[in-house]
């Protein structure tokens, strides 16, 4: 796990993006306050999602109004049809950690 960043560095219900060994990673406070880590690119489009919206446990992408879901990374609204990777996070004393081993086997 390589620390991101500081959970106060994302709010509830916001993004940050970040990029760690040379991923772009969107690291997402949920409103569940839960924190996710997603790749920072749109599949449909080359449009980083930490740009979009946070809805619940999706994120939308601003461009053409794709959707993921942020814990599976499978698209739940068109245009975008291909999932893009999420990663496992651990939040330990104030740090947001990531892995980039993406836990849905997609690979960016």
């Amino acid at each position: 796990m390589i620390r991101v960043c500081s959970t106060e560095d994302v709010p509830k219900g916001t993004t940050l993006a970040v990029s760690v060994d040379g991923v772009d990673i969107a690291i997402v406070h949920g409103e569940d306050d839960v924190f996710y880590a997603i790749y920072d690119e749109c599949s449909h489009q080359e449009v980083p999602l930490s740009e979009g919206d946070v809805d619940g446990h999706t994120v939308e992408c601003w461009l053409h109004g794709s959707r993921f879901d942020l814990r599976t990374g499978q698209p739940t609204g068109l245009p975008a049809t291909e999932p893009v990777p999420v990663y496992p996070v651990e939040v330990r004393d104030g740090d947001v950690y990531v892995s980039l081993e993406p836990s849905n086997g997609v690979t960016p």
